[in-house]
């Protein structure tokens, strides 16, 4: 197996875990020779390096271990990953990126360069930045990272004229969004869509179960809103975020409504933007916009971004946009 073989595994999985980590990143790593694998357990267990070395059972002696986040070097829930490496006699380590968390921050590599073992840096690094973008945001920034996912009709609708929007899209977007719900820490609406919906904003459609992200009302929900329990917050959304990430949330999934979906992308808070599509008209301008509020004044004010991916999902397309300079 060549390098980029090994770490393309690794990144396979990683994101294999990714619904199941969280706040700890997803990780994914392969020992070779041997293909011995491992990725990142759930909150208190190993890290995907010591689930490879347990899997190697004493044969990692110089071997080659890759491996998608730079390894630890402080105990925290668990040993350094780091001193595991080089008790198991690794010869090399090969990194795709290294961890932003300060208390890692190079100090893993540095301790295996010093114990004598090869480290190589930057193995398949953009496509692991990628992945893990919501852990890098938080570690980086201490908010999490903000995916905006709206449904929509061609013509840009979200609801018709009466307020009715169930169901734009078809069941296999509806399946990809929960699957979004399900790779995020909190789920974020307004308390506006809360009585209006009464939406659950639980984990379904074949999801992993009880992966349910905590739910987040921006205002004040009815008491007996299925949305609870749920975390009611008012106020300034860059302190709302704060709060958030101080919560250990490393990803938001924004729902909506159009107002809130209007406010987080006027304020710049948004790094992803999720829209799904559906071939379906509304056939005029009395339906409820994508985004509610004050838009762009002149063709020159136009929020502009970049399309990093197009799906077909069933009949509908999800397509993904990041703005052309991501936020800090």
């Amino acid at each position: 197996m060549t390098d980029d073989e090994a770490m393309a595994r690794a990144v396979e999985l990683a994101a294999g875990v990714r619904t199941s980590t969280s706040p700890n990143p997803w990780v994914g790593c392969v020992i070779e020779p041997g293909g011995f694998e491992g990725a990142t357990r759930p909150p208190g267990g190993p890290h995907a390096e010591i689930v490879a070395l347990d899997a190697a059972a004493g044969r990692a002696r110089e071997a080659t271990l890759y491996t998608t986040l730079e390894p630890c070097s402080h105990t925290g829930r668990t040993p350094p990953c780091a001193d595991a490496i080089v008790a198991a006699g690794v010869a090399r380590v090969v990194v795709a990126i290294e961890d932003p968390d300060p208390q890692v921050s190079g100090k893993g590599i540095a301790a295996l360069r010093a114990a004598g073992i090869e480290v190589d840096v930057g193995l398949r690094e953009n496509e692991v930045r990628a992945l893990l973008a919501p852990y890098l945001k938080h570690r980086t920034t201490g908010r999490p990272y903000v995916v905006l996912k709206l449904a929509a009709t061609l013509d840009g609708r979200t609801a018709a004229a009466d307020g009715s929007s169930r169901w734009i899209t078809g069941p296999e977007a509806r399946a990809d969004s929960h699957r979004l719900r399900a790779e995020s820490d909190a789920v974020i609406v307004g308390a506006g869509t809360v009585r209006a919906d009464d939406p659950s904003l639980t984990v379904r459609h074949g999801q992993t179960p009880g992966k349910d992200p905590r739910r987040v009302v921006l205002g004040h929900a009815p008491a007996d809103a299925k949305v609870h329990p749920a975390l009611e917050l008012e106020g300034d959304l860059d302190q709302i975020l704060d709060e958030l990430g101080r919560g250990d949330v490393l990803q938001a999934l924004v729902e909506g409504g159009a107002t809130v979906a209007g406010a987080f992308h006027r304020a710049g808070l948004v790094d992803r933007y999720v829209i799904y599509l559906a071939p379906a008209l509304a056939g005029g301008d009395d339906g409820r916009p994508l985004l509610a509020g004050p838009g762009a004044a002149t063709i020159d004010d136009v929020w502009r971004g970049r399309i990093v991916d197009v799906t077909r999902l069933g009949d509908d397309l999800r397509i993904d946009l990041e703005p052309a300079c991501s936020p800090a």
